[in-house]
């Protein structure tokens, strides 16, 4: 278990980098993969054992800010939407930011993961 952080930290190195990766062909792939880009550079450093508070703080708040600004009005009807279809490429600009959305949430919890064993840490 002790190693169950580095771990888990190079799983989503390698998860962001192909979120990066299929954001290529986006409308605006320059905001997107450098987000993602940011999230590869905080789970290297976590899976090194550097947690540093203030900076993962700052991109966690700026990544829910983010998601409740994309979060779409029905998260009902864009699931149905992509069962339906059985297709991930984008269709509409609200299952691009539903996805969005849910990219920013999902950094954020990685990223407060994170941010939990530096605190953890700090506090020993």
């Amino acid at each position: 278990m002790k190693n169950f952080p580095k771990y888990f930290f190079l799983f989503w190195i390698f998860g962001f980098s192909l979120f990066a990766y299929w954001q290529i062909n986006d409308p605006d792939p320059e905001i997107w993969v450098t987000i993602y880009a940011v999230a590869i550079l905080f789970s290297a450093m976590a899976a090194r054992g550097k947690h540093p508070l203030i900076p993962l703080s700052i991109a966690i708040v700026t990544c829910v800010i983010g998601a409740v600004y994309f979060f779409p009005d029905s998260v009902r009807e864009w699931i149905g939407f992509e069962i339906q279809n059985k297709d991930l490429s984008m269709k509409t600009q609200e299952s691009e930011e539903a996805r969005e959305t849910f990219g920013l949430l999902i950094i954020a919890s990685v990223l407060s993961y994170s941010a939990f064993i530096g605190w953890k840490k700090r506090n020993q």
